[in-house]
């Protein structure tokens, strides 16, 4: 899944993850889990992450490689990776016998993500999403009951600063994945069921030469 922060790739990878009985690997959930246990690569990304240091990409990609493994035969659905070029091409030489069927590029007007953004309240704990303006006053997750906060980087000044930095590796993957065929841009400025529609009927056509997925 594909798109600037704010777009719906994680709604979105979990309706795709229900619908085509697939397995969600997502980054930062992975993320989470390493460093809940305290496994090495959990770790090795702490220790990046407390120094205000990008975590490289070796580690981030082993932690995505784990979680493939963990999987086994399935197929996944993968949520916040690949963020850079090189991670595209880093995961396709690790997939070299599997290789990823379809990337949904979620397309967002900028002026309609930064409303999202702003407004946007996440669980401590789950780190599920919230709409103040759709659901109102609203203290606790509805998912798991963790409490729900507004991240620093969700500020307008904040958010324009990581438009800027997302955009130009945005582009790079877009156009990656477009050069394979497996690119697929969906409108995601229409209603979440819209979307949803959208992505399913890409994502299912694409898959239908693996019947293993």
């Amino acid at each position: 899944m594909l798109g600037l922060a704010g777009a719906g790739k994680g709604t979105q990878s979990q309706i795709l993850k229900d619908e085509l009985s697939l397995s969600l690997l997502s980054s930062g959930d992975l993320f989470r889990h390493h460093q809940n246990e305290g496994t090495e690569l959990g770790m090795l990304a702490k220790n990046y992450m407390k120094n205000g240091q990008l975590v490289p990409d070796e580690i981030t990609i082993n932690m995505i490689l784990d979680g493939v493994n963990d999987v086994g035969s399935g197929g996944f659905v993968l949520d916040g990776f690949p963020r850079t070029l090189s991670q595209a091409e880093a995961l396709d030489k690790a997939l070299t016998h599997d290789p990823i069927d379809c990337v949904v590029y979620i397309r967002v007007n900028e002026g309609e993500l930064l409303i999202r953004l702003t407004d946007r309240l996440i669980c401590r704990s789950c780190g599920a999403p919230y709409s103040k303006r759709i659901l109102g006053p609203i203290k606790d997750c509805g998912k798991c009951g963790g409490q729900l906060y507004k991240r620093e980087d969700d500020k307008p000044e904040v958010v324009k600063k990581r438009f800027k930095a997302q955009l130009p590796g945005l582009h790079q993957l877009v156009s990656y994945y477009s050069g394979q065929s497996k690119l697929v841009e969906v409108n995601g400025d229409q209603s979440v069921a819209e979307v949803s529609r959208e992505a399913l009927q890409a994502s299912s056509e694409m898959m239908v030469g693996n019947p293993s997925k």
